[in-house]
């Protein structure tokens, strides 16, 4: 028996509210199914299980709000996973050791088990772990797409995808629903507007400074930054994006957000955590993209394995990411799984950004914006489009040798687009 407890997700929770349970007992449950919504300060989470077996009681009920840690429920696990679970579940005790007011940065690591999972099998090629995230269902669909399909009762194979080689996503489930009757759910993670808005604005700045504080005062942080030519990326994307309809045209972000996925597989002491005063690589990347909320505030949630999909998957993902961020639907294990966040403030005309790094995590990436500047080489100067890429490290973790050699590898990469 397994005792599953309130997670957390991220180093600024304490206690969470339970929405809704989305399962009963006496359900069987898999890794990563959703068995309930969570509401913290930075919105409602779905909350994903991370062992099979079968719901044998739930503890809390809706509406019941409870510190990080506490048991929610009780699973009770099916056969030879025993030995793998209990090291699971001894994992989180440890980190579930959490009085009021007080944090252990071990609730991150408990709660995030899936992103150890590839650490634990790095020989994985990105079939396997393509098939891990979609087990052996045969239609290609999101797992926003196969969440909100179930919501609305509609059959997968009755919707044409729009993605890669037909994938579905979460826009074409709702164009369907359209097609065939109105939803009538409304999006579990609904910003809301008047006075419950502005408690929702009170908890989100609250959570934020709560990190951010923490961050400034445990980390001590290093900044590089450095000018990448980006003239050779912006000619192949240019005539690459003219093969393509508009809506399969790829961004520059997703050039630059590959690129740092690439960049940390060659300086992977820049991606992972710093727990327990010491420091912890990690070897699957999940890059935290950070997404500005139109109500305000910031949410930075994992693009998992970034580094081992293509260009036209990470542009589907990032949209998928925004929408459901924006919108609703976000899983826990996106919450919890980033092991290093990107920030681009380019859109907004900023030229240059020095965030904080979120705990805990060792390193932050920003980009501002593209711009055309003076630029020489060769002896002959001209006007190129230009990109600055600051990097924000954790000295405790790592040095200024190891943030440059990843800023060597970031700007390597950006010079070879057409293999990214």
């Amino acid at each position: 028996m397994v005792e599953f407890r309130m997670p957390s997700l991220g180093t600024d929770m304490k206690k969470g509210t339970l929405v809704e349970w989305k399962v009963k007992p006496g359900d069987h449950v898999k890794r990563g199914d959703i068995i309930a919504e969570v509401e913290t300060e930075k919105g409602v989470i779905e909350i994903e299980v991370f062992v099979d077996g079968i719901i044998e009681k739930l503890l809390i009920q809706p509406g019941d709000e409870v510190l990080v840690g506490t048991p929610i429920a009780l699973i009770r696990t099916e056969g030879q996973q025993e030995t793998e679970i209990k090291a699971a579940a001894a994992e989180q005790d440890e980190g579930a050791q959490v009085k009021e007011g007080t944090e252990s940065p071990l609730q991150y690591k408990a709660c995030s088990i899936a992103a150890h999972r590839a650490k634990e099998q790095p020989e994985q090629t990105r079939e396997k772990l393509r098939a891990e995230a979609g087990g052996e269902k045969r239609i290609k669909v999101s797992p926003a797409a196969r969440k909100r399909a179930e919501e609305l009762g509609l059959d997968l194979t009755t919707v044409r995808g729009t993605g890669p080689d037909g994938a579905i996503s979460l826009a074409d489930v709702e164009k369907a629903a359209i097609a065939g009757k109105p939803a009538e759910r409304k999006a579990a993670w609904q910003i809301p507007t008047g006075p419950e808005g502005a408690d929702f604005q009170l908890g989100m700045r609250r959570a934020i400074a709560a990190a951010m504080g923490r961050s400034n005062r445990e980390i001590p942080h290093y900044y590089l930054e450095t000018r990448i030519d980006l003239s050779r990326a912006v000619r192949w994307l240019t005539e690459e994006n003219k093969k393509r309809s508009v809506k399969d045209r790829i961004l520059p972000v997703v050039l630059l957000l590959k690129a740092t996925a690439l960049a940390l597989t060659e300086v992977p002491a820049l991606n992972g955590y710093w727990i327990e005063d010491r420091h912890q690589p990690v070897e699957a990347i999940h890059v935290g993209f950070a997404i500005a909320l139109r109500q305000g505030g910031l949410i930075a949630p994992a693009i998992h394995h970034a580094d081992l999909k293509s260009l036209d998957e990470l542009m589907v993902d990032m949209k998928d990411l925004i929408t459901r961020t924006r919108s609703g639907g976000l899983r826990s294990s996106e919450m919890t799984d980033a092991t290093v966040t990107l920030t681009n403030l380019g859109d907004l005309g900023v030229e240059s950004a020095f965030g904080l790094i979120y705990p805990p995590q060792v390193a932050l990436v920003s980009f501002g914006r593209i711009t055309d500047q003076p630029w020489v080489e060769n002896g002959m100067i001209g006007i190129r489009p230009v990109v600055s890429a600051t990097l924000a490290g954790d000295h405790r973790a790592t040095d200024g040798r190891t943030g440059s050699q990843f800023l060597n590898a970031l700007h390597r990469y950006l010079q070879e687009a057409e293999r990214l």
